[in-house]
């Protein structure tokens, strides 16, 4: 029963990207050539959510369903990991045109050239996790 309700705010939340234009590779490109306010205030409101909504779990102490950890510590300080990770995922987001939340509801949507982004993105994630131990702290 669990799954049913995560697929059901899951196609929400698709429904809401596609509608929202977010998964639109015209409203990407837009953002990228700095013409359009339109992704940067999709953007922006998610973070202003995001932020406001981890500090409220920070606040009341809140748990994960279940018996999971939900793991809010401090990350370790750097720049150099950030600037190479941001990088490689904005120069994949301008290629492809999508992010990884928009590459599945263009999928769903019917865009199913899109299937070569989520393969490689499939990929190259398999990649890190084989060598992400190998790689320098």
């Amino acid at each position: 029963m669990r799954y049913l309700s995560y697929l059901t705010i899951g196609i929400f939340f698709g429904i809401i990207m596609y509608k929202s234009e977010a998964a639109s590779w015209f409203r990407i490109y837009e953002m990228f050539q700095f013409g359009s306010f339109h992704m940067y205030g999709i953007i922006g409101s998610a973070l202003v959510l995001g932020v406001i909504g981890i500090q409220i779990i920070k606040k009341f102490k809140i748990k994960a369903i279940g018996d999971a950890e939900m793991n809010l510590h401090p990350k370790k300080k750097g720049v150099t990991n950030y600037l190479i990770g941001g990088i490689i995922f904005g120069l994949g987001w301008a290629l492809a045109g999508a992010c990884p939340g928009p590459m599945y509801v263009l999928a769903g949507a019917g865009y199913y050239s899109i299937l070569v982004v989520i393969g490689g993105a499939l990929l190259g994630t398999f990649v890190y996790g084989v060598v992400k131990d190998k790689l320098p702290h």
